[in-house]
């Protein structure tokens, strides 16, 4: 019961002291996770625009720098309806906002860019 007691005296302390510490750096786990992880591929690479792509974005009224900065940066990859194991260029859909979707992007990930194929408004 004595070893237990000192554990948790020093366990405590440090746990309350580490978090305090990777908080305020702003360390967190969220790159880690498959959405993130694709987002952030997606954005080192070179994007290409497809004609039908160019042609919703113009009817849209929509710009280059929403698309990157809000709809691949801030959206949700939809797994289920994604091919994310396809050789050589996978591709995902992926909607934005995470809450009550308004756009949908259709986007192939190759080695050197990111051709993004189709873009939709849902409602």
């Amino acid at each position: 019961m004595k070893k237990i007691k000192f554990f948790l005296i020093g366990l405590v302390p440090g746990l309350i002291i580490v978090f305090f510490v990777l908080n305020k750096k702003g360390v967190s786990c969220s790159g880690y996770l498959p959405n993130s992880r694709v987002i952030a591929e997606t954005l080192s690479k070179d994007f290409k625009y497809s004609e039908s792509f160019k042609a919703e974005m113009t009817a849209l009224q929509l710009n280059e720098k929403f698309i990157k900065d809000s709809i691949i940066t801030e959206g949700n990859v939809d797994f289920d309806r994604s091919h994310a194991q396809k050789k050589p260029c996978p591709d995902y859909v992926i909607s934005y906002p995470k809450n009550n979707p308004k756009y949908e992007v259709v986007f192939e990930k190759c080695a050197e860019e990111a051709q993004l194929l189709s873009l939709k408004k849902i409602k």
